[in-house]
């Protein structure tokens, strides 16, 4: 059985439950809303990033730039692979990952998927000056990236089983939204 180290101490990954996935641009607050659903109902948080992190012994923006944007879609392709085997986690992949149909069909349509709805420029000022840090966004226009982000995964994003537009409200309310409409 894999171990997480993300996960939560304690919590079990149940397979009779289907997975809770939330996806959206960077910044969309996924990671942390993540955590927060999973620490109020006893379930395993699993952070895509940051457990690929701490298997690659790199940042994500290493990886990119050491070995370019496909070497990364593998990666996160391969922990999909395995967090399909299980069920009943709490789930933010990276923003790309939805950009891949064949890892997304890996956990459709048995999960339920949240898009965490953000324009480009709530997600910029959400990220502040953390953007240099996101490899997609390191150039020139970040807002634009965002943009051209958008357009590329928006019927993905919003074939979601809930959409939660998040541009207003804090973490807290939107796993309050999230709950009651689920019935978590």
């Amino acid at each position: 059985m894999a171990t997480f180290r993300t996960s939560q101490p304690g919590s079990a990954a149940d397979p009779s439950h289907p997975h809770l996935i939330l996806v959206g641009l960077p910044g969309s607050g996924k990671s942390t809303v993540a955590a927060m659903l999973a620490r109020r109902l006893g379930r395993t948080f699993l952070d895509f990033d940051a457990e690929i992190t701490r298997r690659e012994g790199l940042t994500i923006a290493e990886i990119f730039a050491q070995r370019g944007e496909p070497a990364f879609r593998q990666l996160e392709h391969a922990l999909t692979q395995e967090v399909a085997l299980f069920g009943g986690m709490v789930l933010a992949p990276g923003g790309g990952w939805v950009g891949q149909p064949e890892a997304v069909a890996l956990l459709r349509p048995a999960s339920r998927m949240v898009y965490l709805k953000i324009s480009p420029a709530g997600a910029i000022r959400r990220m502040g000056r953390n953007v240099a840090g996101r490899p997609l966004l390191s150039r020139p226009d970040p807002r634009g990236e965002l943009e051209r982000l958008l357009a590329s995964r928006r019927s993905v994003y919003e074939s979601a089983d809930l959409v939660v537009d998040v541009e207003h409200l804090d973490s807290q309310r939107v796993a309050d939204h999230i709950q009651r409409q689920l019935s978590l």
